[in-house]
């Protein structure tokens, strides 16, 4: 639940119902054609024409692709993919040793064994590597709490039971890579303008999953009736704060530990009494 940005790089349209449940949808494509011709097959108009040449070039003039053309394309698709995946990983393991500020694009590129222009094609600069990295550990997060409303199982559950099913999946998620974590919720505060807005928009999303949940808790009649917008925002500060703290030293909280704490935290915000510890840990 990490107070970010919505993710940077192609991805979907997420709201969440005023009952708690997620909804999302891609957002639409430009359908429209470069080549676009009447409905009497009229060749494109003359400033289209060098645009219809480069495109016969790339077709042998014939209007197909030269044999291997597909699998040449595929493969070059493949090389850039691990090589972004490479300059992540890099990223990745120098952020957690040496710490964001402490490492350059040089030395990202030198582990990677990327050249500085090649790193230039897959990233906008190096607060982009860090949106990329801090997104994967973010999605995570959300696509692990997806799961578990997608159980029907989770229509009829008591909110307890819900918050316990959601905070356990959430914590599995984003701790799976300690050191993803410590990006998450360490290395990507006081990054930069980039990140700050990035994570205000994760914020807001997860203030309104959040916020449905509790709004389908009063409508049950299992939370006190009120305005729970900045109630939420508070709880997603102090998930992010335990998540930190995990991440610092995790050799001494156990996730099932965190997630407990955590359940304790949302469940009181709701004002719904505790249950012990066997409930809140989920046993």
């Amino acid at each position: 639940m990490s107070r970010a940005g919505a993710p940077a790089e192609g991805a979907t349209r997420t709201g969440i119902s005023r009952a708690g449940t997620p909804r999302t949808g891609a957002a639409p494509a430009d359908t429209s054609s470069t080549f676009s011709t009447s409905s009497t097959g009229a060749p494109p108009a003359r400033g289209d024409r060098s645009a219809q040449t480069r495109r016969d070039g790339r077709t042998n003039g014939t209007g197909h692709q030269p044999p291997g053309g597909d699998h040449t394309a595929g493969m070059g698709q493949d090389r850039r993919a691990q090589r972004r995946q490479r300059l992540l990983t890099t990223a990745l393991g120098l952020f957690t040793t040496r710490g964001y500020t402490g490492t350059s694009i040089e030395r990202i590129c030198a582990g990677a064994h990327v050249s500085i222009r090649a790193f230039y094609e897959e990233f906008a600069s190096r607060e982009a590597v860090l949106i990329a990295l801090h997104n994967d550990v973010a999605r995570a997060g959300m696509e692990a709490a997806l799961t578990v409303l997608s159980d029907p199982a989770a229509e009829s559950a008591s909110t307890r039971e819900r918050i316990t099913a959601l905070t356990h999946a959430y914590v599995d998620a984003v701790t799976a890579d300690p050191a993803a974590t410590r990006i998450a919720f360490i290395e990507v505060v006081g990054a930069g303008q980039a990140l700050d807005d990035h994570r205000l928009l994760w914020r807001g999303l997860w203030a309104g999953f959040l916020t449905g949940e509790a709004e389908r808790a009063v409508g049950r009649g299992e939370a006190v009736p009120r305005d729970y917008t900045l109630a939420m925002v508070a709880l997603i500060g102090a998930v992010n704060e335990l998540m930190a703290h995990w991440a610092r030293d995790s050799g001494s909280l156990t996730r099932r530990r965190l997630a407990g704490e955590l359940v304790h935290h949302a469940l009181a915000t709701l004002g719904i009494p505790p249950g012990g510890p066997a409930a809140d840990e989920g046993e």
